[in-house]
């Protein structure tokens, strides 16, 4: 929308509300004089100034607007001018903008029936007023985040202006002075609800904020508290305080006892911390006032009965996550709670003894509950709880997973018409799926029963509930084949049937089906057929489709390429065959893509078009040609595995050119040619696995420039954050101040809506290390970092800079023929497991220094050209035997038979080392030495007999004796030979 837009809305003189907001206004924007105009919304634009449409010279004349929004725009300080005219304004946001320095407080006095004002995200550092000046008598609520960022702002600079706030945000700041004395918590005298989210303080702060004493509501998430809670004054003085949020902070030691002065308390929260004791002694057993307690990750030791709240009759919600429960003593009663909760939370407890745990006994007299968790923790296989079900009949959402839950799924006969959420995931629960599930709970959204023991088919009764948007039932026993009805199903958008027995075939349920999903997931199951010749299915929804790890045959699906929405594709472990089409290019949003382990032949499509592309996956296939410019402009490329194909020519330099590529997979191909040197510019490579190929030449020195550092990005795919429900109701109709002021805002208070972190696929690589083929995925993926340039015909010395790759966790350069020692530097491998060079020619003595590289847990040089003792034993190479040095004859010491000295090994030992260490002669330097002895004594020799003519007539004389000697020895000699004696 372009600025010339209002000039047609000058007719609407009547006109109440108006909403621009996103609309790419720009620069200046007239404005009508809209008389009746009381709510205006400018947001999210990029205009600078507000100007009449009547001429510039005139204010604008809004004279009934009460509240604007101008935030996410390009103002500056002048706009305080602009806006001068505007008498009967209540509410002014003009958050995010390029407001900066000092501001005037005059410029706020037209104002005067102004109550909300939001300057955040500005680099406001003070406003100025004077004793005289009487402003904004009626602002209330006023917002300044994130306005002191450098630390350089103080407290009283910015709020001494504003005495009659009664509810101010100062999140996500940085004051001048973090402990905020006495003298500067004055200007929050008036101050009602205080939240200051995010913005860093001294624990000084907690012993200081006790002369704010109008204080009804205290918000101080993420503020980096550390240490114990003031045990005297301070905190303990604010008699009138109703809400306290300290979460996420580094508080720890026991709650102070002073607490209980805290009587009108109706919520706190002190989870993410690190307090400690039995709850049972702390003072929230007396604060009975609370409405809302949540005391989650912390080191509690709770009592499994929850008694120790019996008097809390007005508790609504209680969080108890990740605490370590106790049981009661023998002979414990059970006890009638005087709460009614609505929302119940034990996610992920413990015990001391590590054993088996017994739901809360109170569970069994609660009527109200809206939402419980009892995930991750060990129940000691219960039957699934129907009677929670039973009682409470306005429950929304039930969270069970991996409770220990076994035996048949056993229902209420009664059915709930508002459970909307249901995860019983990673149980023991078996045997079939009630018949009567879906008229129990025909308004469920997600159903989520995945890793059980069900054997069964699809219930066809699926299709029928009318607001079943997820529905997952991998990983267990299911059978038969997909229901026809279940396509049917019209609020049906991610099913997920991984890793069953399913069988048959998926025509025609899969052509209703992907028509209306967003999500299929058929993988690890037993369906077959070609599927090639469905005809055409238009979907602009589906983004997800799994069918690996099946029987279908034939070419690969052509109704694929229409579904120009897939974010992830993969086909892996099937039968199709044929060609990879074109048409591939057509799915631009692709980000990962699997189509190994098939029979699929011809070249690789070039696609210059796919740049969202981050894992490829086309290895164990039949494909063959040069890579050419297969995926060249596929910027975001992070994993390309192209191994065990038929591949050939030269590894292209476009490869090169992927910034984000971190696994490189071109294993057992026919690439020919020396070392690609362009690979050194992959500075994101962590693992590079070129091996069984026929590269020739050195390995390159360059590589040691790379860091090979871990990266969290080869195992991430995009996932989704799908919410559960919504229960923000439940905690609105408790009137929680905290609540509703900061649910917004990036998660300040627990957030009642439950997120599943939907992954779309599984990254995941195979790669050959310690002798063996792993395969690698999520965390132990993203550690991974490895080299292997094995089995082909490389040469010349290992560049001593590999020693530099301190990250890398496995190097092989095993059936090579590389030549020269084994570098020295190589000690500096903190982190490497597995060092394979076997099959070399390497020479020389294995370097002593090796010693030092303490993660090492599998080390070759077997049938090289090695000599010398073995590094000492110790470390990790008193674990490794004869099998890691056999085919080198002359290696010596443990743990070979061979001794480096049959006699004195001590002394053999020092000899070998002092001939190693001024190193062995070679034979062409032995040639030459002995060729400049024989001419040196032949020269002397001639030079003595010149000199002395004695000595000479002694050397002819004995020359002459022995050539007449010589001379009758030859012809007695011949004489005696047969052939001679008949000749003669």
């Amino acid at each position: 929308m372009t600025n010339n837009f209002l000039s047609y809305l000058g007719g609407f003189s009547s006109l109440r509300t108006l909403c621009l907001q996103g609309n790419n206004l720009q620069g200046t924007l007239h404005l009508q004089d809209f008389y009746n105009l009381k709510k205006l919304d400018l947001s999210q634009n990029r205009i600078e100034s507000l100007q009449s449409s009547y001429g510039s010279g005139r204010h604008l004349k809004l004279i009934s607007l009460e509240e604007i929004d101008l935030s996410s725009n390009l103002f500056n300080n002048n706009i305080f001018a602009e806006l001068s005219g505007f008498l009967n304004l209540k509410s002014l946001n003009i958050r995010w903008n390029q407001l900066n320095g000092s501001i005037d407080v005059k410029e706020f006095c037209g104002w005067s029936n102004l109550e909300s004002l939001d300057l955040s995200e500005n680099e406001v550092n003070q406003f100025m007023t004077y004793e005289e000046t009487r402003c904004l008598q009626k602002l209330k609520v006023l917002y300044l985040d994130a306005v002191s960022t450098d630390g350089n702002t103080s407290l009283v600079s910015l709020l001494e202006a504003f005495p009659s706030v009664k509810t101010l945000f100062l999140r996500d700041n940085c004051f001048l002075n973090k402990t905020m004395v006495n003298t500067q918590l004055h200007v929050l005298r008036n101050v009602e609800n205080l939240i200051m989210d995010y913005t860093p303080l001294h624990i000084n702060f907690l012993e200081s904020i006790g002369i704010l004493t109008s204080l009804k509501a205290l918000s101080l998430f993420n503020c980096g508290l550390t240490g114990t809670l003031p045990a005297h004054g301070g905190l303990c003085f604010l008699n009138h305080l109703e809400e306290l949020n300290l979460k996420g902070n580094d508080l720890a030691g026991a709650i102070a006892s002073c607490l209980v002065n805290l009587t009108f308390l109706r919520y706190l929260d002190i989870s993410n911390n690190h307090f400690t004791g039995i709850i049972a002694s702390t003072p929230l057993t007396n604060l009975t006032m609370l409405q809302f307690l949540s005391f989650s990750k912390n080191q509690f030791q709770v009592p499994v009965s929850f008694r120790s709240f019996a008097n809390h009759s007005n508790l609504k919600a209680l969080l108890a996550n990740e605490n370590k429960l106790v049981a009661e003593p023998p002979g414990f009663q059970t006890w009638l709670p005087k709460f009614q909760l609505k929302i119940f939370s034990l996610l992920n407890c413990t015990t001391e003894e590590h054993g088996k745990l017994q739901l809360p006994n109170f569970l069994y007299f609660q009527h109200d509950l809206r939402y419980v968790d009892l995930s991750y923790c060990n129940f000691g296989e219960i039957r699934f709880p129907h009677w929670l079900l039973q009682n409470n009949t306005r429950l929304q959402e039930l969270y069970m997973i991996d409770s220990s839950i076994a035996g048949p799924l056993t229902l209420s006969p009664h059915p709930n018409l508002k459970l909307s959420v249901l995860d019983i995931s990673n149980n023991r629960i078996q045997h079939e799926i009630p018949r009567n599930f879906c008229s129990l709970f025909p308004y469920v959204e997600f159903l989520i029963m995945s890793k059980n023991a069900f054997k069964t088919t699809i219930p066809l009764c699926f299709s029928r509930m009318q607001r079943l948007e997820r529905l997952d039932l991998s990983h267990n026993n299911l059978f038969g084949g997909i229901p026809e009805e279940l396509a049917t199903s019209i609020s049906l958008l991610r099913i997920r049937l991984s890793n069953n027995s399913l069988s048959g075939k998926i025509i025609p349920a899969i052509y209703h089906l992907i028509g209306s999903l967003e999500a299929l997931y058929l993988d690890g199951n037993k369906f077959e057929g070609d599927i090639s010749d469905v005809s055409t299915i238009s979907s602009k929804s589906l983004q997800v489709l799994d069918l690996s790890n099946n029987r279908f045959s034939g070419k690969l699906p052509r109704w694929l390429w229409n579904h120009t929405d897939l974010w992830v594709l993969d086909l892996s472990k099937n039968r199709f065959e044929g060609l990879v089409p074109m048409e591939l290019c057509n799915l631009v949003s692709l980000e990962f893509l699997d189509l190994s382990l098939n029979h699929l032949s011809g070249i690789i499509p070039s696609c210059s078009n796919l740049q969202m592309m981050k894992h490829v996956h086309l290895a164990n296939n039949r494909l063959s040609g040069t890579l050419s410019k297969a995926l060249c402009k596929s910027s975001s490329l992070v994993t390309l595995d192209f191994s065990e194909n038929n591949l050939t020519g030269r590894i292209p330099g476009w490869i090169s050119t992927l910034p984000a590529l971190s696994v490189l997979l071109l294993k057992a191909n026919q690439f020919h040619g020396e070392f690609p040197l362009h690979l050194c510019r992959l500075q994101s490579l962590s693992i590079l696995d070129l091996s069984q190929n026929k590269l020739s030449g050195h390995v390159p020195s360059c590589l040691s420039n790379l860091t090979f550092k871990p990266k969290s990005e080869k195992s991430h795919i995009n996932s989704a954050n799908y919410g559960f429900g919504s229960l923000d109701h439940v905690l609105v109709d408790m009137g929680l101040t905290i609540y509703n002021l900061t649910k917004d805002y990036m998660g300040s208070v627990f957030p009642l809506r439950k997120y599943d972190h939907f992954t779309f696929a599984e990254e995941k690589i195979e790669f050959s290390t310690k002798g063996e083929t792993y395969t690698y995925k999520g965390n132990i993926l993203d550690l991974l970092s490895a080299i292997d340039l094995s089995c082909n015909q490389l040469t010349g010395i290992i560049p001593p800079g590999l020693g530099n790759l301190s990250e890398i966790r496995g190097l092989n350069l095993s059936h090579n023929n590389l030549t020269g020692p084994i570098p020295s530097t190589f000690s500096k491998l903190k982190q490497i497991e597995s060092l394979d060079l076997s099959y070399n020619h390497l020479n020389g003595r294995i370097p002593p220094q090796l010693t030092e590289m303490n993660a090492l847990e599998v080390f070759n040089v077997t049938h090289n050209n090695l000599s010398g003792p073995l590094p000492d034993r110790k470390a990790q190479f008193g674990t490794f035997d004869e099998s890691s040095y056999e085919g080198n004859p002359l290696l010596c010491g443990l743990p070979l038979n061979n001794s480096c000295n049959h006699g004195d090994s001590r002394g053999t030992s020092s000899a070998l080392a002092s001939k190693e260490e001024h190193g062995l002669i070679g034979m062409g330097d032995f040639y030459i030495s002995f060729a400049v002895s024989y001419a040196i004594m032949f020269l002397t020799t001639i030079i003595v007999l010149y000199i002395n003519s004695y000595w000479r007539q002694a050397c002819y004389s004995f020359i002459k004796d022995g050539s007449i000697t010589c001379y009758f020895f030859v012809v007695d000699s011949l004489y005696r030979l047969p052939c001679c004696r008949r000749n003669i």
